[in-house]
């Protein structure tokens, strides 16, 4: 089993201190804390092997290349890609959703052509689709949620057809922590002929993700949820379908050839191979290997026990929650289909009003639309505060943040 105050000894930052008193980091669906491994990892990468990638022959520039390429193959295997190829560098979940955006659906949908989304979906995986539908005129389509945040999955059998070409869909909700049949949905998805999307932002960081096991065709997560640094992402693809896709942005390193036609008046082009296509220009090399060390801290510690270990703090949590009288907790009750994320309200406060009462002690949470403003909108609220967990956190900060909450009821 995961030992959280074992782990927290390679988080410098929990030593710290907030208004006089010690650091209680509870928002984790925003990003995570990093370990001194990843830390450390990318500092050597800058003191001992800085050179630019797949440029040069120098040695420098070949042990840059070969850590960063094996951060692709490290990434693959977390979470079981078939080939290294088919995982894709990017600065984060949300890039990678543009770039299916619009090196897929910009160049293969047309007018009678339909996206299937859900209400609970993260902006990111709802603003790419929108914009991309206004040029080429496929239509997005939105499946409703329950009340209590979960899907509606006879809503969604109903939804699908033919004309679905893609359903794109959060695998756990970023405000409520809804766990996604992602299976049964790959299912419905396949039957009707689409391909199947998952936001994997808030599952790959906290529990096993196996693209093969669940038949993805595309998954898209971001690094500095899952321990490792900002601006590092990666989009999976199963490699038959990328390399049937054109690139996302022209440059540097995306390329074969270019060559230039004096009959012509103009330079022909010819792409690079997968992935290195869709990676344009000088990578993020030391985000990568941060990521990669991010990978074998998580694998070290067991993806198994890192979600376990939430649902425990989270059913814990929802408990101590649930004494208290002015608190309002959104999402399913049943720890069984949720993550380590719980929005709630506290009767008569703003979100923000609560946010700001707690950092008062030292502990972080977020509040707001938590970038869902629709999933508010069909719950019917205005905002929320959202508290969400990691491997470093402990009954007894929560203990600590349920005194802080009896205090605010107070007000």
């Amino acid at each position: 089993m995961l030992d959280p105050y074992r782990v927290r000894e390679d988080f410098p930052i929990l030593n710290r201190t907030v208004n006089n008193y010690p650091l209680i980091y509870f928002d984790n669906a925003a990003t995570s804390q990093k370990p001194r491994q990843v830390i450390e990892a990318m500092t050597k990468f800058y003191q001992e092997h800085n050179a630019n990638v797949h440029r040069a022959v120098h040695t420098l520039s070949q042990e840059a290349t070969e850590l960063y390429e094996k951060a692709h193959e490290e990434v693959a295997k977390f979470i079981n890609a078939r080939h290294a190829e088919e995982i894709i560098f990017v600065r984060g979940a949300t890039e990678a959703i543009n770039l299916i955006a619009y090196s897929w659906a910009l160049r293969e949908l047309g007018e009678d052509d339909e996206i299937l989304l859900s209400l609970m979906e993260h902006h990111s995986n709802i603003v790419p689709w929108e914009v991309t539908s206004k040029i080429r005129g496929f239509k997005v389509k939105y499946v409703d949620v329950n009340s209590d945040g979960t899907l509606n999955y006879k809503a969604l059998e109903k939804m699908i057809s033919e004309k679905t070409k893609m359903v794109s869909i959060s695998h756990v909700s970023n405000v409520t922590g809804v766990i996604n049949d992602i299976e049964r949905i790959a299912k419905i998805a396949h039957e009707n002929g689409a391909l199947l999307f998952v936001d994997g932002a808030q599952s790959v960081p906290h529990m096993p993700v196996d693209v093969r096991d669940m038949d993805i065709d595309f998954l898209a997560f971001s690094g500095h949820k899952m321990l490792g640094p900002t601006g590092i992402g990666v989009l999976y693809g199963k490699l038959e379908l990328l390399r049937e896709m054109e690139p996302f942005q022209g440059g540097g390193e995306m390329i074969r050839n270019v060559t230039y036609n004096d009959e012509q008046g103009r330079c022909s082009i010819s792409w690079n191979d997968v992935p290195w296509r869709f990676e344009a220009g000088t990578p993020n090399i030391c985000g990568g290997i941060g990521l990669m060390a991010a990978v074998n801290y998580l694998r070290n510690l067991g993806i198994e026990n890192v979600f376990q270990h939430e649902r425990n703090l989270t059913e814990y949590t929802l408990k101590r929650m649930s004494e208290l009288s002015r608190i309002r907790i959104y999402g399913p009750m049943d720890c069984t289909k949720r993550c380590g994320i719980i929005p709630f309200n506290v009767d008569g406060l703003e979100s923000h009003d609560v946010a700001l009462f707690l950092d008062n002690y030292g502990i972080m949470i977020r509040s707001g639309f938590h970038c869902a403003q629709p999933l508010h909108q069909r719950l019917g609220l205005s905002s929320t505060a959202r508290v969400s967990f990691y491997v470093y956190n402990t009954r007894e900060e929560v203990d600590r943040f349920i005194e802080i909450l009896k205090e605010m009821e107070q007000v």
